[in-house]
């Protein structure tokens, strides 16, 4: 293994606040030049979403998180990546490239078998990215004490991105897939959850720094803001545990099984709806009550990866006062940003074991990240005319 396997897991998570860490440049590192960038997208998620599709997208999603992290963990390393809704990002060592991209192209497989939705995958060398001139550092937030999440800064990953879901862009010819695809410890087993009780919405928020911007001043500057019109991250977190409500209907069940398995076995979706419905009575146990307050712990609600992508609850207010002041970002040329209002979010959860090794996926409902990057296109290509 490369001497620079370990790096990822080998930073310092930092404890301070979100915009006071954005602000100090000397707790972000260079990500590798050995390292590569994997990006998966789902071709056409907007019309899959406007089709009733978007628990299908989000599972599609976090199946292409679950198909490299299971990999990535018997390797014995960590790696950062985002959720981006509709597709997923991470940065790996050359070590795992290889088996990462054919799990992923045997996943993109199944998926349009089972789906026919064709889900894009790609990579690119980091080393490229630089020969670009595009930056790329990265440090480590201390979200709470048992969860803590990477946060990028520059254009790399952006211009990798653009790179992928280009018409011309060829993955190299001898790559093959995988014969097996190892999802476990995917799941899809939550209804749509509504906001916490003191809030009444969900907003889905897409910010990116415009060219010349230093990103990191406005994105504090727009952390700062989500702090002083929701509150912490605690009072604006859409996921509560009286909120929470399995949903295990043989559909969902027979879904889940399909993007994992590729088919649908009888017995396994009998023994998995039996098990989804010990869950009731799990959850009313101390153990089952610890896991639920991590699950809202270990909640993947913010995701900045060269951008900020968040979900968050409030009230129509907070909501009116964030989007007079990200306008007037807008019009001072700092931000463009898009944003999707829903009445609950989605949550799609990749387990290892019930204790401490478990992560959710949270998007709004509807498609929220899907639909505020659509609305985040359309002002990108206004400002080029």
């Amino acid at each position: 293994m490369e001497a620079t396997a370990h790096f990822y897991q080998d930073l310092v998570s930092h404890k301070l606040s979100l915009p006071a860490l954005l602000m100090e440049e000397k707790y972000f590192d260079t990500i590798p030049s050995d390292w590569h960038i994997i990006i998966t997208d789902i071709k056409g998620s907007t019309e899959a979403v406007a089709a009733g599709l978007h628990e299908t997208v989000n599972l599609i999603a976090t199946g292409s998180i679950v198909a490299v992290l299971n990999l990535v963990y018997k390797a014995g390393i960590r790696i950062p990546f985002f959720f981006g809704g509709d597709g997923a990002t991470f940065i790996v060592p050359e070590s795992i490239l290889a088996p990462a991209m054919q799990s992923l192209l045997k996943f993109k497989s199944t998926t349009l078998s089972n789906f026919n939705l064709e889900l894009r995958v790609g990579t690119v060398p980091v080393q490229e990215v630089y020969q670009q001139g595009k930056e790329l550092k990265i440090s480590k937030y201390s979200v709470s004490e048992v969860f803590s999440i990477p946060v990028v800064l520059g254009s790399g990953l952006s211009y990798a991105e653009k790179l992928i879901k280009g018409e011309e862009y060829l993955l190299p010819a001898q790559l093959i897939p995988a014969e097996e695809l190892d999802l476990r410890g995917m799941q899809c087993r939550w209804d749509k959850i509504d906001p916490p009780e003191r809030n009444h919405e969900i907003v889905t928020l897409l910010i990116i720094a415009k060219e010349g911007r230093i990103s990191s001043k406005v994105f504090s500057k727009v952390i700062t803001l989500l702090d002083e019109i929701y509150g912490s991250p605690e009072k604006r977190q859409p996921i509560s545990v009286g909120k929470l409500r399995l949903k295990s209907t043989f559909g969902r069940l027979k879904m889940e099984m399909r993007a994992r398995i590729g088919r649908t076995k009888l017995f396994e979706l009998i023994q998995s709806w039996l098990i989804n419905g010990y869950g009731y009575i799990y959850f009313r146990t101390e153990k089952g009550r610890n896991y639920l307050n991590r699950l809202v712990e270990m909640s993947d609600t913010l995701v900045i990866d060269g951008r900020i992508n968040t979900v968050i609850s409030g009230n129509s207010n907070q909501r009116m006062l964030l989007s007079n002041a990200l306008d007037l970002m807008e019009q001072s040329g700092d931000i463009l940003y898009g944003m999707q209002l829903s009445r609950d979010s989605v949550m799609s959860c990749y387990v290892r074991d019930l204790e401490n090794d478990h992560i959710h996926f949270v998007d709004g409902s509807e498609g929220g990240y899907t639909q505020a990057a659509r609305q985040l296109k359309t002002k990108i290509a206004n400002q080029s005319l």
